[in-house]
């Protein structure tokens, strides 16, 4: 993978892992029931795999990661070691958002759909979980709107985050066994975030996408962009 970036790729690449950083240092929402925070980064990073490549976006996302720790080690976290583990970890759910958002719909990439589905059977094995298994049909929704996500941004963008949600909550009862009336308590909380973040992932993309056209038209650097011109503005995409 390495191997294959030009000098000029690895250029952009910096530019997605600095962009990543500076995201993550700017909160968006606090995790209910632990100090864990979310950030604007949250939103950045499922796009970063459409632009730079699935597996060269994982890369930098977990290059965003490693940097903010080496940068700010656990402060704001709770001392407790276990969250302290789950928190450091966190970008685990977002490589998995980062594939969903990144794969092109071909019969191959569906194995992503099995993602969600596990964390369903997890969750629900759980003996909490299996108290609110109903909790658990967030995680269906990547499935659903599978077929979508190639006409529609927001669906690829719902997909993604509920992967992330999936694998988050799945790992989540397991390490701090919250009571099933916390789960009940979070749907609507989970209802309004993750729209919220359907819409933030999709507005990033397209920002980038026409940050990267205009690039692209005014040929500032010698390397040109993957752009989905269906989501160029159009006194950009004519100069494409």
């Amino acid at each position: 993978m390495i191997k294959k970036l030009t000098s000029n790729r690895a250029l952009v690449l910096l530019l997605f892992v600095v962009l990543g950083i500076i995201a993550l240092q700017i909160p968006i929402n606090v995790l209910a029931g632990a100090k864990v925070k979310f950030t604007l980064f949250d939103l950045f990073a499922p796009v970063s795999g459409a632009f730079l490549g699935g597996l060269v976006g994982v890369f930098a996302v977990i290059l965003m990661q490693l940097a903010n720790v080496i940068f700010h080690g656990f402060s704001g976290i709770q001392t407790d070691s276990i969250l302290k583990l789950v928190a450091t970890f966190r970008f685990l759910p977002l490589i998995f958002g980062v594939l969903y958002f990144a794969l092109k719909n071909k019969k191959n990439d569906r194995w992503i759909l099995v993602v969600p589905l596990l964390s369903i059977a997890a969750f629900i094995l759980h003996p909490i979980g299996r108290t609110v298994w109903f909790y658990s049909l967030f995680w269906l929704l990547p499935v659903a709107v599978w077929p979508l996500r190639k006409r529609f941004i927001i669906a690829r963008s719902l997909g993604s985050t509920f992967t992330a949600h999936a694998i988050g909550g799945a790992v989540w009862i397991w390490a701090f066994n919250m009571p099933a009336a916390v789960w009940v308590s979070l749907i609507p909380v989970v209802i309004l975030e993750r729209s919220i973040f359907a819409l933030g992932i999709s507005a990033s993309y397209i920002l980038v996408n026409n940050i990267l056209g205009y690039l692209n038209s005014v040929k500032i650097i010698p390397i040109s962009f993957k752009v989905d011109k269906k989501y160029v503005l159009k006194v950009i995409s004519h100069k494409l």
